[in-house]
């Protein structure tokens, strides 16, 4: 268990160190370049320096330091690891990657690929439970008090930092910045949400148990059963209930299809799941 449990944290390390690294990347290669803003603490870092040229790596570090106090009382012990690791490896990495450079003059390309590269980074530090501080910390205590998508939190509070930037970059700037951070966004959401949406599908058949039975042997995967009647026949039916992946939904229908051509079935998309075969919920 100690080895597993070192394993684990050896790989969030590599996954936040990777994702502040594309992080910076989306910063020095399409942001800045650009004149374009950013959201949270690296906004106002960028703010900074058009203003001053003061080093964002240096500023991105002094500001979220202050906020790690804040995110102190509030956020588990492993989040403030992740987070310290995570603030440290993004002014690391900011400053490593400062002089890089990708020629495009084409800026609806660059705030596309801005989008895509934050979303990236931030997504992977945030999944394997890192923020890197500013409003992501923000957006991690709305999601644990408000139960607000930690994605659109932190859209939420980037906007207002970007908006504050609109008479140093621009209002063209500034509505490219709205695409970036926008498709930030949903990149992150992808990201955090993982590339394995889950499914969760409810079956009405007169051939439950072989259905059941068939779903506990082939797939592995656990049946709940739950007590209901018709409306109009008031005859008593019991509903299989069904968490699984995307990819086993055509199994489980050629399951149901051999087993019952007329039985009724209902998919619905499932955004997070807990529990045995899937994500612990104290995690």
């Amino acid at each position: 268990m100690p080895n597993k449990k070192m394993t684990k944290m050896i790989t969030d390390i590599l996954f936040i160190a990777a994702g502040a690294f594309i992080f910076a990347l989306a910063v020095n290669l399409f942001v800045i370049p650009n004149d374009f803003g950013e959201g949270g603490v690296t906004g106002v870092t960028i703010i900074l320096y058009y203003l001053f040229h003061w080093s964002p790596s240096i500023v991105n570090l002094i500001i979220n330091s202050f906020l790690l106090i804040v995110g102190y009382r509030f956020l588990d012990k492993k989040t403030i690891i992740y987070t310290v690791l995570a603030v440290a490896f993004n002014s690391l990495f900011l400053h490593l990657t400062q002089g890089w450079s990708l020629h495009s003059d084409e800026k609806t390309v660059n705030a596309l690929f801005a989008g895509v590269f934050a979303g990236v980074g931030i997504g992977m530090i945030v999944r394997v439970g890192g923020t890197t501080a500013g409003t992501v910390i923000l957006a991690r205590l709305a999601n644990k008090y408000l139960d607000w998508s930690i994605s659109y939190g932190l859209l939420f509070f980037d906007l207002i930092v970007a908006f504050s930037s609109l008479f140093i970059i621009g209002p063209e700037n500034l509505m490219f910045t709205i695409v970036l951070l926008y498709v930030g966004t949903k990149v992150m959401d992808f990201i955090i949400e993982g590339l394995n949406p889950k499914k969760a599908v409810m079956i009405i058949s007169k051939h439950q148990h072989a259905i059941a039975e068939q779903v506990n042997r082939v797939m592995d995967r656990g049946v709940t059963v739950l007590s209901g009647h018709g409306f109009y026949t008031k005859e008593a039916k019991e509903v299989l209930y069904i968490v699984i992946s995307k990819q086993e939904v055509s199994q489980l229908k050629k399951i149901v299809k051999e087993a019952d051509k007329d039985a009724f079935v209902t998919i619905h998309d499932v955004r997070d799941v807990f529990g045995e075969g899937f994500v612990d919920i104290s995690k």
